[in-house]
């Protein structure tokens, strides 16, 4: 079928430029402060910050301290033991970016410094949960960004189909789409766990719960049975397997671009890539965007609110520099000149902040949703959890395939509970 860019995305709403500020001339960044107050290191991932924003923050900086700021990118792949290395030695890095989900990992390891100066800021408290740890600031909310529906313009025209406000008009459009196209009405992997726990989290349940100093699996619950449930009325219209997730194989750029998908969940870097993919392929896009749906239409589904947090290390070779930095950087001022340079393509770390994307673009979706979001159990042993096999992700292809929820749910929560509580 052919597709018309009908909703262009700037590629700064979509993936964020890489750093490019403070490298040697192999492109690598110094080897940190190391106690030398004429530099500060900061670590960034690579995609996190507009070459322009960091530049600017930089020039502002060394004017005001008299200090360099030597910016290293850093690689997902790898970064978590790469940031236990140097989080273990003095001088390595000052300041660093950790993912949402890492912080309270690295904050137990008494890594990271007590940031709690810095409390009572104007916060995203939901973004806030993720940096506090035992009722202490180890690190500032910095951006998130969170899961849309992706629909194909022309399909869902040709369904007559409409942008659903519940979950039942969402089964009602992709039961049009399957009566009215060829077309595959949503792709959804049997395994998307992330999405799954957005309906959990929309019928009052979680993952897991503390229970005194310790968590246990909450899978054996109404709530997470009933999340499970809609995920599965879902899932019915797909021709994903059970036993996959989202990223085998990459939905965006091997499974989107080869058929007629009509819809699909997914991130905003995905959707770059599946641009991409179907422009080399000789076609267009023809991508339109709205938030997942909510039991009702006053209130959206819950998505995961994945991003990022700043953090100064404990053994930074200048921390009070350090400190300087990171307020400068999530300032209101600061802050807002990122949300702006990122196009409004990110959720803001602050209320004082506004993101405002173009209409009928996936930052506009996304923005939506934000408020809505939901964080896995935020504790050390969360990581356990997430490693193969996964026992969210088993319970979840059981049920697909027809098993006992109880018993399949019942099996997931053991193992959670014994996972979840070691160190």
């Amino acid at each position: 079928m052919k597709r018309k860019l009908m909703a262009a995305i700037g590629v700064a709403t979509l993936a964020v430029g890489a750093t490019a500020c403070g490298t040697d001339d192999n492109g690598n960044g110094g080897s940190g402060s190391g106690g030398n107050t004429d530099s500060i290191t900061v670590w960034l991932m690579d995609g996190s910050a507009p070459d322009a924003w960091i530049e600017e923050l930089n020039a502002a900086f060394e004017e005001e301290h008299g200090v360099s700021v030597n910016v290293e990118t850093q690689e997902w792949n790898g970064i978590q033991e790469k940031i236990t290395t140097a989080l273990s030695e003095d001088g390595t890095v000052d300041v660093l970016e950790i993912g949402n989900t890492q912080t309270v990992g690295f904050a137990g390891t008494g890594g990271l410094a007590d940031l709690g100066e810095f409390e009572g800021e104007a916060w995203n408290a939901t973004m806030l949960e993720s940096a506090t740890v035992d009722d202490t600031l180890y690190a500032l909310p910095w951006y998130g960004a969170n899961r849309v529906v992706v629909y194909d313009k022309g399909i869902w025209e040709e369904a007559g189909a409409e942008v659903p406000t519940t979950r039942e008009e969402w089964i009602e459009a992709l039961e049009l789409i399957e009566e009215n196209t060829d077309a595959e009405p949503i792709y959804l992997p049997g395994q998307s766990y992330y999405v799954m726990g957005g309906f959990v989290a929309d019928e009052g349940g979680a993952f897991a719960v503390q229970e005194g100093e310790e968590w246990a699996g909450a899978l054996n619950t109404p709530e997470a049975q009933a999340g499970m449930e809609f995920y599965a009325r879902l899932q019915e219209f797909s021709n994903s397997p059970t036993d996959n997730d989202e990223a085998s194989p990459q939905q965006s750029t091997e499974v989107v671009p080869q058929g007629d998908v009509a819809s699909w969940i997914g991130l905003g870097w995905e959707v770059g890539g599946a641009i991409t993919a179907i422009e080399e392929q000789g076609d267009e896009a023809d991508f339109g965007y709205f938030p997942v749906p909510g039991k009702t239409a006053d209130q959206l589904g819950h998505v995961f609110l994945g991003g990022s947090n700043l953090a100064v290390s404990e053994r930074a070779g200048d921390q009070d520099l350090a400190k300087e930095w990171l307020r400068m950087a999530t300032s209101q001022e600061w802050a807002q000149k990122f949300v702006d340079e990122n196009n409004g393509g990110v959720v803001p770390n602050r209320t004082d902040v506004t993101a405002s994307p173009e209409e009928d673009t996936f930052a506009a979706a996304m923005v939506q949703s934000a408020e809505v979001g939901y964080l896995p159990p935020l504790t050390t042993g969360w990581a356990n959890v997430e490693v193969v096999p996964n026992p969210i992700k088993d319970l979840m292809t059981k049920v697909l395939n027809g098993e006992d929820y109880t018993a399949a749910a019942e099996e997931a929560d053991a193992e959670i509970t014994t996972r979840i509580n070691r160190d």
